[in-house]
Parts: C-alpha cells; sequence; structure tokens
C-alpha cells in the first residue's frame, strides 16, 4: 500500500467545496465528500489509477474525475493530493 498525504491546498480545497454545498445541505455536502474521500482512498492500493493530466507533460502528476470535481494528485515515494477543483475552473497555475 502506498501512502497518501494532503498538501494545505488540497485540505483547504475539499473544506471550501464542503463549505459552500453545506449553505444549502449539510447532508448533501458529507455525501459530496465521502465520495471524493472514497476515490482517493483507492490510490494506496492503485496510484496510477487516474489519468495523466492534460494541461501537464509529467509522468508524475495525474488526477481522478469525481464528477463535477478533479483531484489532482502527483507520485513518488508517497502519493500527494495537491488540489480538488470543479471541472469547470482552469487549471491552476501554481501546485505546492
Amino acid at each position: 500500500m502506498t501512502e497518501v498525504r494532503w498538501t494545505t491546498q488540497a485540505a483547504d480545497g475539499l473544506q471550501a467545496i464542503y463549505d459552500f454545498i453545506g449553505r444549502d445541505s449539510e447532508q448533501y455536502a458529507q455525501v459530496i465528500i465521502e465520495g471524493i474521500l472514497a476515490a482517493i482512498d483507492n490510490l494506496e492500493q492503485f496510484p496510477l489509477l487516474g489519468r495523466t493530466v492534460p494541461e501537464r507533460s509529467r509522468d508524475d502528476l495525474r488526477e481522478l474525475i469525481k464528477p463535477p470535481y478533479r483531484i489532482v494528485y502527483r507520485i513518488s515515494e508517497v502519493i500527494y493530493i495537491l488540489t480538488i477543483f470543479r471541472t469547470s475552473r482552469m487549471f491552476p497555475s501554481s501546485l505546492e
């Protein structure tokens, strides 16, 4: 199993998603967050599960699509969850 670590940017992004959806429905926000976390849990056993990021030409940078969100991560000795954002947004110009 590969260890998964979160960057501050990714943790803040997940919290922002919960806060935004939770304004209307805390229950639905919880369902969305649990779905994102379940997708990330799969990376421990299957780190190559995601596709390479089209905006970058790096083999170590991958993403999972959990509509309507993109979960961007980097593979090295451990998996780093770099950011989570809506698919309708532009890819971040900088990642941790």
